[in-house]
C-alpha cells in the first residue's frame, strides 16, 4: 500500500510539473528559444500566492487567478522588452538573455523577499484524504487534478482554436504565417502570455503545499527541462506524459534512496534519454 501511495504522489506531483514544462515547451516549438527564466515565472506565482493570503486573506480562488492574470502580462512584456530584440541573434544572445534575466528575477526577490523560506498556512487547503487506503493530502489533490485541467486545455486550445491555428502555423513557417495574414509577432506575444500564465498558476499550485524562497525556481527548472526532454520538445501532450513519469520516478526515488538523492535517478534520465533519443517520446525525429 506504501508503494501505490508512493506512485499516487508522484502522479500529482508530475501533472504539476507538466503544467508549467508545457509552457517551456511551447515557447521552443514556437521559436526554438529556451527560457532560463521559467523556473523564476513559477516563483513569482508562488510569492503572489504568499502575498495574497498574507496580507489580502484572499485564498486560492484569489491567488490562482491572479498569478495567471500577472504572469500572463509578465511573459508578453518579456517578449516585447527582451526576446524580440534576440530572437533573430545568434543561440548565445538567446541563452545569455534569458538566463540574465533569470538572476535579475531571483535577486530581485532576495531584495524584496530576503532569503527566509516562507510558507502558506496549513489551513489554507486542509484534510487529508482516505481513498481506498491511500492517503492524500487536499493540497496535493488539488494542485493534480487542477494542473492536469490546464495542461489538456492548453492543448486543446492549441488544436481546436482559432488563435492555436495561427500559433501553430507561426511556428510552422513564420514567412508563410505573414503571407495568410498572420501577425507573427503578436502569436509569439501570445505564446509568451500562455507560457508564463501556466508557470504562474503552477507556482500558486506548489505554494500550497511546498516552501517558497527566491531559488526555488532555480531547482524547478531543472526539472522542467527533463520534462521537455522526455516528452519531446514542442509537444504538449508530451510534456503532459513525461511530467507524470518524472514526477514518479522522483517519488519513488525518494523513498528508496532517500529524498537527497532523489534528483540524481531524474538527472540520470535526462542524459539518458539525450543519448538514446534526443528527440523525445513525441518529438519528431531529426527536429
Amino acid at each position: 500500500m506504501t508503494f501505490i501511495q508512493v506512485i499516487a504522489g508522484g502522479l500529482l506531483l508530475g501533472a504539476v510539473y507538466a503544467l508549467f514544462s508545457s509552457g517551456l515547451t511551447l515557447i521552443w516549438g514556437m521559436m526554438n528559444v529556451i527560457n532560463f527564466a521559467h523556473g523564476e515565472f513559477v516563483m513569482i506565482g508562488m510569492y503572489l500566492a504568499f502575498l495574497i493570503v498574507t496580507y489580502l486573506h484572499g485564498g486560492p480562488l484569489a491567488f490562482g487567478p491572479a498569478a495567471t492574470a500577472f504572469l500572463f502580462l509578465l511573459g508578453i512584456i518579456v517578449y516585447y522588452s527582451l526576446i524580440r530584440h534576440v530572437i533573430r541573434g545568434p543561440m548565445l544572445a538567446q541563452i545569455l538573455s534569458t538566463f540574465g534575466l533569470a538572476l535579475f528575477l531571483r535577486y530581485l526577490a532576495f531584495f524584496i523577499f530576503s532569503a527566509n523560506f516562507k510558507t502558506l498556512p496549513e489551513d489554507l487547503l486542509p484534510g487529508v484524504l482516505n481513498i481506498g487506503g491511500i492517503l492524500i493530502g487536499v493540497p496535493q489533490l488539488v494542485a493534480g487534478i487542477v494542473a492536469i485541467v490546464l495542461t489538456v486545455g492548453l492543448h486543446l486550445l492549441l488544436t481546436r482554436t482559432a488563435v492555436g491555428s495561427q500559433l501553430l502555423a507561426v511556428a510552422e513557417d513564420r514567412q508563410a504565417a505573414m503571407l495568410m495574414g498572420i501577425r507573427p509577432d503578436r502569436m509569439q506575444a501570445i505564446a509568451w502570455g500562455l507560457s508564463g500564465a501556466g508557470a504562474g498558476i503552477a507556482g500558486a499550485l506548489i505554494a500550497t503545499f511546498y516552501y517558497i524562497s527566491p531559488t526555488v525556481g532555480e531547482s524547478l527548472v531543472l526539472t522542467g527541462f527533463v520534462v521537455v526532454a522526455l516528452g519531446g520538445f514542442g509537444s504538449v501532450p508530451g510534456a503532459l506524459v513525461a511530467g507524470l513519469v518524472v514526477g514518479v520516478i522522483q517519488s519513488l526515488s525518494a523513498y528508496r534512496f532517500g529524498p537527497v538523492n532523489k534528483d540524481v535517478v531524474v538527472y540520470a534520465l535526462f542524459v539518458l534519454i539525450l543519448w538514446v533519443r534526443p528527440e523525445g517520446l513525441f518529438g519528431k525525429a531529426g527536429a
